[in-house]
Protein backbone atom coordinates (compact mmCIF):
# COMPACT_ATOMS: atom_id res chain seq x y z
CA UNK A 1 0.00 0.00 0.00
CA UNK A 2 1.28 3.43 -0.98
CA UNK A 3 -0.72 6.40 0.18
CA UNK A 4 -2.35 8.26 -2.69
CA UNK A 5 -2.41 12.04 -3.01
CA UNK A 6 -5.50 13.76 -1.63
CA UNK A 7 -6.63 17.35 -2.13
CA UNK A 8 -8.34 17.98 1.20
CA UNK A 9 -10.57 20.99 1.73
CA UNK A 10 -11.32 20.48 5.43
CA UNK A 11 -9.42 18.50 8.03
CA UNK A 12 -10.41 17.56 11.57
CA UNK A 13 -7.68 17.39 14.22
CA UNK A 14 -8.89 15.80 17.44
CA UNK A 15 -6.72 16.93 20.32
CA UNK A 16 -5.66 19.83 18.11
CA UNK A 17 -4.86 22.08 21.08
CA UNK A 18 -2.40 19.54 22.47
CA UNK A 19 1.33 19.34 21.94
CA UNK A 20 1.49 17.35 18.69
CA UNK A 21 -2.02 18.27 17.58
CA UNK A 22 -1.31 21.99 17.67
CA UNK A 23 1.76 21.52 15.48
CA UNK A 24 -0.31 19.52 12.97
CA UNK A 25 -3.07 22.16 13.03
CA UNK A 26 -0.58 24.94 12.36
CA UNK A 27 1.04 23.05 9.47
CA UNK A 28 -2.34 22.33 7.85
CA UNK A 29 -3.44 25.95 8.09
CA UNK A 30 -0.19 27.19 6.62
CA UNK A 31 -0.60 24.72 3.75
CA UNK A 32 -3.96 26.32 2.96
CA UNK A 33 -6.35 23.73 4.40
CA UNK A 34 -9.46 24.50 6.45
CA UNK A 35 -9.15 22.94 9.91
CA UNK A 36 -11.57 22.06 12.68
CA UNK A 37 -10.05 21.35 16.08
CA UNK A 38 -11.95 19.25 18.61
CA UNK A 39 -10.38 19.37 22.06
CA UNK A 40 -11.84 19.14 25.57
CA UNK A 41 -8.79 21.02 26.95
CA UNK A 42 -8.19 18.35 29.60
CA UNK A 43 -4.54 18.31 28.58
CA UNK A 44 -4.52 20.60 25.53
CA UNK A 45 -4.40 24.38 25.89
CA UNK A 46 -5.78 27.23 23.82
CA UNK A 47 -2.42 28.97 24.25
CA UNK A 48 -0.89 26.33 21.98
CA UNK A 49 -2.81 27.94 19.10
CA UNK A 50 -2.30 31.59 20.10
CA UNK A 51 -0.17 32.53 17.12
CA UNK A 52 -2.88 31.14 14.84
CA UNK A 53 -5.84 32.67 16.66
CA UNK A 54 -4.14 36.07 16.73
CA UNK A 55 -2.23 36.08 13.44
CA UNK A 56 -1.67 39.54 12.05
CA UNK A 57 -4.07 39.56 9.11
CA UNK A 58 -6.53 36.87 10.23
CA UNK A 59 -5.81 34.66 7.21
CA UNK A 60 -5.01 31.61 9.35
CA UNK A 61 -7.66 32.18 12.00
CA UNK A 62 -10.32 32.50 9.28
CA UNK A 63 -9.59 28.90 8.26
CA UNK A 64 -9.76 27.54 11.82
CA UNK A 65 -12.85 26.34 13.64
CA UNK A 66 -12.38 25.43 17.33
CA UNK A 67 -14.85 23.21 19.19
CA UNK A 68 -14.38 22.57 22.89
CA UNK A 69 -15.74 19.08 23.31
CA UNK A 70 -14.94 15.44 24.00
CA UNK A 71 -14.33 12.57 21.60
CA UNK A 72 -16.72 10.45 23.68
CA UNK A 73 -19.53 12.94 22.96
CA UNK A 74 -21.19 11.87 19.70
CA UNK A 75 -22.84 15.24 19.14
CA UNK A 76 -19.53 17.10 19.48
CA UNK A 77 -17.78 14.62 17.18
CA UNK A 78 -20.54 14.84 14.55
CA UNK A 79 -20.40 18.63 14.64
CA UNK A 80 -16.62 18.65 14.30
CA UNK A 81 -16.39 16.10 11.52
CA UNK A 82 -19.03 17.65 9.25
CA UNK A 83 -17.49 18.24 5.83
CA UNK A 84 -14.09 16.74 6.72
CA UNK A 85 -12.15 14.69 4.19
CA UNK A 86 -9.30 13.74 6.53
CA UNK A 87 -9.23 13.14 10.27
CA UNK A 88 -6.02 13.36 12.31
CA UNK A 89 -6.89 11.57 15.55
CA UNK A 90 -4.48 12.89 18.19
CA UNK A 91 -6.85 13.10 21.17
CA UNK A 92 -5.90 10.73 23.98
CA UNK A 93 -4.85 10.48 27.58
CA UNK A 94 -1.16 10.20 26.71
CA UNK A 95 0.72 8.92 29.74
CA UNK A 96 1.90 5.45 30.81
CA UNK A 97 2.08 6.38 34.55
CA UNK A 98 -1.31 8.06 34.39
CA UNK A 99 -2.80 4.97 32.77
CA UNK A 100 -1.72 2.89 35.77
CA UNK A 101 -3.19 5.48 38.14
CA UNK A 102 -6.56 5.46 36.34
CA UNK A 103 -6.79 2.70 33.72
CA UNK A 104 -10.54 3.08 33.23
CA UNK A 105 -10.21 6.72 32.20
CA UNK A 106 -7.41 5.90 29.77
CA UNK A 107 -9.33 3.06 28.16
CA UNK A 108 -12.50 5.13 27.85
CA UNK A 109 -10.76 8.06 26.19
CA UNK A 110 -8.34 6.10 24.05
CA UNK A 111 -10.44 3.08 23.01
CA UNK A 112 -14.05 4.20 23.27
CA UNK A 113 -13.12 7.67 22.01
CA UNK A 114 -11.29 6.25 18.98
CA UNK A 115 -14.23 3.96 18.26
CA UNK A 116 -16.68 6.90 18.33
CA UNK A 117 -14.50 9.02 16.03
CA UNK A 118 -14.13 6.15 13.54
CA UNK A 119 -17.86 5.54 13.60
CA UNK A 120 -18.43 9.23 12.85
CA UNK A 121 -15.96 8.90 9.96
CA UNK A 122 -18.12 6.09 8.57
CA UNK A 123 -21.31 8.12 8.90
CA UNK A 124 -19.83 11.20 7.27
CA UNK A 125 -17.90 9.52 4.46
CA UNK A 126 -14.39 10.51 5.58
CA UNK A 127 -11.71 9.19 3.20
CA UNK A 128 -8.59 9.15 5.40
CA UNK A 129 -8.04 8.53 9.10
CA UNK A 130 -4.56 9.09 10.57
CA UNK A 131 -4.20 7.62 14.06
CA UNK A 132 -1.64 8.57 16.69
CA UNK A 133 -0.40 5.24 18.01
CA UNK A 134 2.69 4.62 20.13
CA UNK A 135 5.94 2.69 20.26
CA UNK A 136 4.76 1.45 23.67
CA UNK A 137 2.76 -1.27 21.90
CA UNK A 138 6.05 -3.18 21.44
CA UNK A 139 6.62 -3.49 25.17
CA UNK A 140 10.07 -4.34 26.43
CA UNK A 141 11.10 -6.98 23.91
CA UNK A 142 14.91 -6.98 23.54
CA UNK A 143 15.00 -7.00 19.73
CA UNK A 144 16.19 -3.72 18.19
CA UNK A 145 15.24 -1.88 16.14
CA UNK A 146 11.49 -2.29 16.59
CA UNK A 147 9.83 -3.42 13.38
CA UNK A 148 6.13 -3.33 12.61
CA UNK A 149 5.90 -7.08 12.01
CA UNK A 150 7.09 -7.86 15.56
CA UNK A 151 4.39 -9.26 17.89
CA UNK A 152 3.11 -6.46 20.15
CA UNK A 153 3.50 -6.85 23.89
CA UNK A 154 1.86 -3.89 25.67
CA UNK A 155 2.92 -3.46 29.31
CA UNK A 156 0.52 -0.70 30.37
CA UNK A 157 -3.12 0.28 29.98
CA UNK A 158 -1.94 3.14 27.76
CA UNK A 159 -0.03 0.79 25.44
CA UNK A 160 -2.98 -1.59 25.35
CA UNK A 161 -5.32 1.26 24.45
CA UNK A 162 -3.14 2.25 21.50
CA UNK A 163 -2.96 -1.32 20.22
CA UNK A 164 -6.75 -1.55 20.46
CA UNK A 165 -6.96 1.66 18.43
CA UNK A 166 -4.83 0.11 15.71
CA UNK A 167 -7.17 -2.89 15.54
CA UNK A 168 -10.16 -0.57 15.29
CA UNK A 169 -8.47 1.24 12.39
CA UNK A 170 -7.90 -2.05 10.59
CA UNK A 171 -11.52 -3.12 11.10
CA UNK A 172 -12.95 0.15 9.76
CA UNK A 173 -10.62 -0.02 6.76
CA UNK A 174 -11.68 -3.56 5.92
CA UNK A 175 -15.40 -3.21 6.59
CA UNK A 176 -16.15 0.40 5.65
CA UNK A 177 -13.52 1.43 3.10
CA UNK A 178 -11.78 4.15 5.12
CA UNK A 179 -8.05 4.36 4.43
CA UNK A 180 -6.40 4.31 7.85
CA UNK A 181 -2.78 4.87 8.82
CA UNK A 182 -1.59 4.22 12.38
CA UNK A 183 1.64 6.04 13.20
CA UNK A 184 3.61 4.53 16.06
CA UNK A 185 5.27 7.58 17.58
CA UNK A 186 8.67 7.22 19.24
CA UNK A 187 9.36 9.68 22.09
CA UNK A 188 8.24 12.90 20.46
CA UNK A 189 9.64 16.19 21.79
CA UNK A 190 9.66 19.86 20.86
CA UNK A 191 8.20 23.30 21.60
CA UNK A 192 4.90 23.57 23.50
CA UNK A 193 5.30 20.22 25.22
CA UNK A 194 3.99 20.53 28.79
CA UNK A 195 6.79 20.28 31.39
CA UNK A 196 4.58 20.88 34.44
CA UNK A 197 2.51 17.72 34.72
CA UNK A 198 3.60 14.96 37.07
CA UNK A 199 3.41 12.79 33.93
CA UNK A 200 5.52 15.15 31.80
CA UNK A 201 7.72 13.71 29.10
CA UNK A 202 11.41 13.54 29.87
CA UNK A 203 12.76 16.16 27.43
CA UNK A 204 10.70 19.19 28.55
CA UNK A 205 11.02 18.07 32.16
CA UNK A 206 14.83 17.91 31.96
CA UNK A 207 15.09 21.19 30.02
CA UNK A 208 12.98 23.17 32.46
CA UNK A 209 14.70 21.74 35.52
CA UNK A 210 18.14 22.43 34.09
CA UNK A 211 17.19 25.94 32.97
CA UNK A 212 16.26 26.58 36.61
CA UNK A 213 19.59 25.14 37.78
CA UNK A 214 17.95 22.01 39.24
CA UNK A 215 19.15 18.45 38.79
CA UNK A 216 17.06 16.28 36.43
CA UNK A 217 15.63 13.11 37.96
CA UNK A 218 16.31 9.83 36.17
CA UNK A 219 14.16 6.80 36.92
CA UNK A 220 16.58 3.88 36.69
CA UNK A 221 20.30 3.99 35.88
CA UNK A 222 20.09 6.38 32.91
CA UNK A 223 21.41 3.83 30.45
CA UNK A 224 17.94 3.21 29.08
CA UNK A 225 17.71 4.59 25.55
CA UNK A 226 15.04 6.24 23.46
CA UNK A 227 14.51 7.12 19.80
CA UNK A 228 13.89 10.81 20.47
CA UNK A 229 11.91 12.25 17.56
CA UNK A 230 11.51 15.98 16.97
CA UNK A 231 7.91 17.06 16.50
CA UNK A 232 8.39 18.52 12.98
CA UNK A 233 9.28 15.03 11.77
CA UNK A 234 6.04 13.71 13.25
CA UNK A 235 4.03 16.48 11.58
CA UNK A 236 5.58 15.59 8.24
CA UNK A 237 4.66 11.92 8.77
CA UNK A 238 1.05 12.87 9.47
CA UNK A 239 0.71 14.98 6.34
CA UNK A 240 2.34 12.25 4.26
CA UNK A 241 0.00 9.65 5.78
CA UNK A 242 -2.98 11.77 4.77
CA UNK A 243 -1.64 12.28 1.24
CA UNK A 244 -1.38 16.03 1.83
CA UNK A 245 2.38 16.37 1.40
CA UNK A 246 4.53 15.28 -1.56
CA UNK A 247 6.15 11.93 -0.88
CA UNK A 248 9.53 12.54 -2.48
CA UNK A 249 8.70 11.00 -5.83
CA UNK A 250 7.13 7.81 -4.50
CA UNK A 251 4.43 6.25 -6.65
CA UNK A 252 0.87 7.04 -5.59
CA UNK A 253 -2.23 4.93 -5.34
CA UNK A 254 -5.73 6.08 -6.14
CA UNK A 255 -6.47 9.60 -4.88
CA UNK A 256 -10.17 8.94 -4.28
CA UNK A 257 -10.01 6.42 -1.44
CA UNK A 258 -10.89 3.41 -3.63
CA UNK A 259 -7.65 1.70 -2.64
CA UNK A 260 -8.74 1.84 1.02
CA UNK A 261 -6.62 -0.27 3.35
CA UNK A 262 -4.95 -0.03 6.73
CA UNK A 263 -1.29 0.61 7.39
CA UNK A 264 0.81 0.66 10.55
CA UNK A 265 4.22 2.36 10.47
CA UNK A 266 6.84 3.55 12.93
CA UNK A 267 7.57 7.26 13.16
CA UNK A 268 10.94 7.83 14.77
CA UNK A 269 14.31 9.29 13.99
CA UNK A 270 15.91 5.91 13.37
CA UNK A 271 18.49 6.16 16.16
CA UNK A 272 18.63 6.06 19.96
CA UNK A 273 20.23 7.97 22.81
CA UNK A 274 20.49 7.16 26.50
CA UNK A 275 19.01 9.45 29.12
CA UNK A 276 22.54 10.16 30.31
CA UNK A 277 23.46 11.25 26.78
CA UNK A 278 20.36 13.47 26.72
CA UNK A 279 21.52 15.19 29.90
CA UNK A 280 25.03 15.52 28.48
CA UNK A 281 23.68 17.10 25.29
CA UNK A 282 21.52 19.55 27.26
CA UNK A 283 24.51 20.52 29.40
CA UNK A 284 26.45 21.24 26.20
CA UNK A 285 23.66 23.44 24.82
CA UNK A 286 23.17 25.26 28.13
CA UNK A 287 26.91 25.45 28.90
CA UNK A 288 26.31 23.84 32.30
CA UNK A 289 27.52 20.84 34.25
CA UNK A 290 24.46 19.59 36.11
CA UNK A 291 24.44 15.98 37.30
CA UNK A 292 21.20 13.98 37.53
CA UNK A 293 19.62 12.40 40.58
CA UNK A 294 18.37 8.82 40.40
CA UNK A 295 15.21 7.06 41.53
CA UNK A 296 13.72 3.59 41.15
CA UNK A 297 12.45 2.61 37.68
CA UNK A 298 8.72 3.17 37.07
CA UNK A 299 6.28 0.39 36.12
CA UNK A 300 5.63 0.11 32.39
CA UNK A 301 8.87 1.84 31.35
CA UNK A 302 10.78 0.00 28.63
CA UNK A 303 14.54 -0.39 28.64
CA UNK A 304 15.34 0.52 25.03
CA UNK A 305 13.39 2.02 22.15
CA UNK A 306 14.63 2.31 18.57
CA UNK A 307 12.47 2.59 15.45
CA UNK A 308 13.04 0.91 12.13
CA UNK A 309 11.68 3.53 9.73
CA UNK A 310 12.20 1.85 6.36
CA UNK A 311 8.51 0.89 6.10
CA UNK A 312 7.45 4.52 6.64
CA UNK A 313 9.98 5.57 4.00
CA UNK A 314 8.68 2.97 1.56
CA UNK A 315 4.96 3.61 1.98
CA UNK A 316 4.84 7.29 2.93
CA UNK A 317 8.06 8.78 1.63
CA UNK A 318 8.97 9.60 5.27
CA UNK A 319 12.50 10.88 5.86
CA UNK A 320 13.11 12.67 9.19
CA UNK A 321 14.86 15.93 8.42
CA UNK A 322 15.45 17.30 11.93
CA UNK A 323 18.16 15.50 13.89
CA UNK A 324 18.19 14.83 17.62
CA UNK A 325 20.79 17.54 18.21
CA UNK A 326 19.06 20.17 16.06
CA UNK A 327 15.73 19.34 17.66
CA UNK A 328 17.18 19.81 21.13
CA UNK A 329 18.66 23.17 20.09
CA UNK A 330 15.27 24.35 18.85
CA UNK A 331 13.44 23.05 21.92
CA UNK A 332 15.85 24.63 24.40
CA UNK A 333 15.62 27.92 22.51
CA UNK A 334 11.82 27.84 22.72
CA UNK A 335 11.75 27.08 26.45
CA UNK A 336 14.45 29.72 27.07
CA UNK A 337 12.68 32.51 25.19
CA UNK A 338 10.40 34.97 27.01
CA UNK A 339 6.83 33.88 26.39
CA UNK A 340 4.62 36.41 24.66
CA UNK A 341 1.30 37.30 26.18
CA UNK A 342 -1.91 37.21 24.19
CA UNK A 343 -2.57 40.57 22.47
CA UNK A 344 -5.40 42.52 24.15
CA UNK A 345 -7.84 42.08 21.30
CA UNK A 346 -10.45 39.63 20.16
CA UNK A 347 -9.25 36.92 17.79
CA UNK A 348 -10.27 37.11 14.15
CA UNK A 349 -13.38 35.21 13.16
CA UNK A 350 -13.08 31.83 14.86
CA UNK A 351 -16.43 30.04 15.09
CA UNK A 352 -16.92 28.18 18.38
Amino acid sequence: MIIGKLDATRCLVTGGAGFIGSHITRALLRAGHDVTVLDDLSSGRRENLEDVLFDDDGSLAAKLRFIEGSIVDDDAVDDAIEGATVVFHQAAIPSVPRSFANPAATLRANVEGTSRVLEACRRHGVLRFVFASSSSVYGDTPTLPKREEMPPCPLSPYALSKLAGEHLCDMYAREYGITTVALRYFNVFGPRQDPTSQYAAVVPNFICRMLAGDRPRVYGDGEQSRDFTYVDNVVAANLLAAGLQPAGGAAHGSPDGQDAASLVVNVGAGGRHTLLRLIEALNEILDQHIEPTFADPRPGDVRHSHAAIDKAARHLGYDPEVTFEEGLDRTVAWFSAPKQTVPPKEPHSVPA
